[in-house]
């Protein structure tokens, strides 16, 4: 299965946070899945490639043209596809991807898993999308979700588009055990 993983790039967050990382692109390469991530070194995306690559993955990278520069990339890509900007980016990454697990990352990895939970919302994918908690990072952003059916500015049904899980062990159970349900619509 092609897995896409969203996470940070920064070097400056906390141990645990790649551990996590690690963890999880350990269980993709073990597993035999291919990670399609975002074709940086740095910060959890270079661990979880990194890790994949070092467990058996095949990685594949995306990365906008203007992040070629020395030590942003990541070499050791079995298939580095460069685009144009960020937005070709991301939709390669999606075009590419069966799955989608979401690390804790920045402002990128929100705007990522954002498209990703608008395109499900709405049937033009009907993969699993998890989001790794670590160390309650995504608590807020769940409480926020809830706001959102609580108010009904989203239908309650929409829960199903994401799981939070606590741990990469319980998202790679996640992904292994879904079964897609039907669209809800968005309309009615």
């Amino acid at each position: 299965m092609k897995v896409c993983v969203f996470c940070s790039s920064s070097d400056a967050v906390s141990p645990e946070f790649y551990e996590a990382a690690t963890r999880l692109g350990s269980l993709l390469g073990s597993g035999g899945h291919v990670l399609v991530f975002g074709g940086g070194q740095v910060g959890l995306m270079g661990a979880v490639a990194r890790a994949a690559k070092s467990a058996g993955s095949s990685v594949i990278g995306v990365l906008p043209r203007f992040m070629d520069r020395p030590g942003v990339p990541y070499r050791e890509c079995d298939e580095l596809i460069y685009a144009k900007d960020m937005r070709e980016r991301k939709a390669r990454m999606m075009d590419l991807a069966e799955a989608f697990v979401a690390l804790p990352g920045g402002f990128g990895t929100l705007e990522e898993l954002s498209e990703v939970i608008t395109q499900k919302q709405f049937g033009f994918h009907r993969g699993p999308l998890v989001l790794v908690n670590t160390l309650g990072f995504y608590d807020p952003l769940a409480a926020f979700f809830e706001g959102f059916y609580e108010r009904l500015f989203a239908k309650p049904a929409f829960r199903s588009v994401c799981a939070f899980v606590p741990t990469p062990e319980a998202a790679m159970g996640y992904i292994l055990g879904y079964s897609p349900e039907e669209p809800v619509s968005k309309w009615f």
